[in-house]
């Protein structure tokens, strides 16, 4: 078995880290801030996270500027590999991401909108490069939808049927978010997570409801998955990078250890 990668994630708004439930509205007001990014990443770094994702939820063209500004302060700094998602439209949005130092991008309604910029993106960078996420809410028991533009707008797509599609055009991993999950710490979705991994053969992230040590174990035995993402445990302060890692060690999960001078 491969070694579980810890993964904390910042929603980034108007140069804060933000956090809502069930992908909560910034215009709406249901987002609090909670870290300037550049400190949150430096703490997660220490703690000794294997990756860091950040979303630029604004996605517009200043977001895009304070996104830029935040990565190559993180990157200059910090050691773990960055993913960065949020308006990326276009194979030269990837480019300068990477450039500022992101090691991964991310991208969830451009690649429904256009799924050729998987491929392109693949082709031009690596397929290890190209993450897609994806956000998913259970319609009926056994069904899954993919939502877009920050869980608002319905696609028709099924789930499962999207992940096969999106790692088929090259998606080297997928991040999977659970909309009923978001913020509310009430676990992650096991049965989506697990249905996702077995059926593509990259890896997935599980995202969107942990509020406990043992979710994380859950939905790595239960769910398949390969690193777990979260947020809201970290931020708060629930519990550190390192408190994760060795509960799944108490529970025969390989972790990834980092030593640093």
């Amino acid at each position: 078995m491969l070694a579980i990668r810890i993964i904390p994630c910042l929603d980034v708004h108007a140069g804060n880290v933000t956090r809502g439930i069930q992908f909560g509205k910034a215009e709406a007001g249901e987002l609090k801030n909670v870290g300037d990014p550049v400190e949150l990443a430096l703490r997660y770094d220490a703690q000794g996270a294997d990756e860091m994702v950040f979303y630029d939820i604004t996605a517009s063209a200043q977001g895009r500027s304070m996104m830029l500004d935040v990565i190559e302060k993180v990157a200059s700094q910090c050691f773990m590999p960055l993913t960065v998602g949020g308006g990326i439209r276009s194979v030269e949005d990837m480019r300068t991401l990477l450039k500022a130092g992101a090691d991964k991008v991310s991208i969830n309604s451009s690649a429904v909108s256009e799924p050729e910029l998987i491929r392109k993106g693949a082709e031009k960078f690596g397929a290890q490069c190209i993450v897609v996420s994806i956000d998913a809410k259970r319609m009926e028991s056994e069904r899954w939808e993919v939502f877009v533009q920050g869980g608002r707008k319905r696609t028709g797509l099924d789930a499962l049927e999207w992940a096969r599609r999106a790692v088929e055009l090259g998606a080297g991993e997928l991040v999977l978010n659970s909309i009923d999950g978001d913020g509310t710490g009430a676990g992650y979705d096991i049965e989506l997570t697990r249905r996702v991994s077995d059926s593509v053969g990259v890896p997935i992230v599980a995202s969107g409801g942990a509020g406990n040590l043992a979710h994380t174990a859950q939905v790595v035995k239960e769910g398949h998955a390969a690193a777990v993402l979260a947020a809201s445990i970290f931020h708060y302060g629930t519990y550190t990078v390192e408190q994760v890692k060795i509960y799944l060690e108490k529970e025969g999960i390989a972790v990834r250890r980092c030593f640093k001078n």
